[in-house]
């Protein structure tokens, strides 16, 4: 229908043919108006309908010309098309934090921060998985201007809790074994240590550190050897030994060695834990505490 048409009744008769009420009806169930004449309209009645017709009817698509269906269709209704098809932003796709690569959640500049920027650094960092699962994170304890630094693998579920590295028996072992040459965490200088682990957060069920997230912590690890500027390191277990060293050879054919760690001396001995459950491997954990006490004199 013509924009300027009314929608119910048609100037031009000409394309209207004669209907009965039968086609008249089924048009109008097809949504086709078709106009009549006032005075047909006025005279038509019940009588006026024809009997049943048993033959069938033809279709009334034959019997209406085309402009009459084609003016005569409603007109449908555009008002709500444009919200339909409205153009929005272009969505994010699901996948795409994904891609994003996780250094990008450390923090920047980590090898220029001082001890409180570095140690807040730790505590919120979220660049693995393990931010998710922990309840503390571990950064280190002792004194930082010890001449000893011992390294740690990873918190344990003690350490998780308590926020502060090698507690437990392992803990109380590593402090008995301290004592032996001379130091604890509490010292200061000659007399004390500095304890950080490798990791930072403690990976589920104590499980083994998986290599991402070793190297997202390896940093702040570097940072705080940098920091303390000490005479000795002592590296406890195979997960420290492997990310200082840069090397997948086991505990017992680096053991009895000096290595170098950023031109530190680097003494490789057994992590308490294990010697717990070892030990007959305490009398080689001794002999590297010897080692590293004589490496630490020169």
């Amino acid at each position: 229908m013509s924009d300027t048409q009314p929608d119910d009744t048609f100037e031009d008769t000409s394309f209207v043919p004669h209907l009965d009420a039968r086609q008249r009806a089924m048009l109008a169930e097809m949504g086709v108006r078709v106009w009549a004449p006032r005075a047909e309209a006025a005279v038509a009645g019940p009588a006026a309908e024809p009997a049943p017709v048993s033959a069938p009817v033809s279709a009334p698509a034959a019997v209406v010309p085309e402009p009459v269906a084609a003016r005569a269709v409603p007109p449908v209704t555009t008002s709500r098309a444009p919200v339909a098809v409205a153009p929005s932003p272009a969505p994010v796709p699901a996948a795409a934090p994904a891609a994003v690569p996780v250094e990008r959640l450390r923090p920047a500049g980590v090898a220029a921060m001082d001890w409180p920027a570095l140690q807040a650094a730790v505590s919120g960092c979220e660049a693995c998985g393990l931010c998710k699962t922990r309840r503390n994170t571990v950064f280190g304890v002792g004194d930082i201007g010890a001449d000893w630094m011992i390294v740690g693998e990873a918190p344990g579920e003690n350490e998780d809790l308590q926020g502060e590295p090698f507690v437990g028996a392992a803990g109380q072992l590593l402090d008995n074994m301290l004592r032996a040459v001379g130091r604890s965490r509490a010292g200061e200088g000659a007399k004390g240590a500095y304890i950080a682990n490798v990791l930072k957060c403690r990976p589920p069920a104590n499980r083994n550190p998986q290599p991402q997230e070793v190297a997202q912590c390896e940093p702040y690890l570097a940072r705080q050897v940098a920091l303390v500027k000490p005479k000795i390191i002592v590296a406890m277990g195979r997960f420290a030994v492997q990310s200082l060293l840069r090397t997948d050879e086991p505990i017992g054919r680096l053991r009895g060695r000096v290595h170098r760690y950023e031109g530190v001396p680097v003494i490789v001995t057994y992590h308490p834990a294990y010697l717990l459950r070892t030990p007959a491997d305490k009398a080689k954990a001794w002999e590297d505490l010897c080692l590293a006490m004589e490496t630490a004199g020169q």
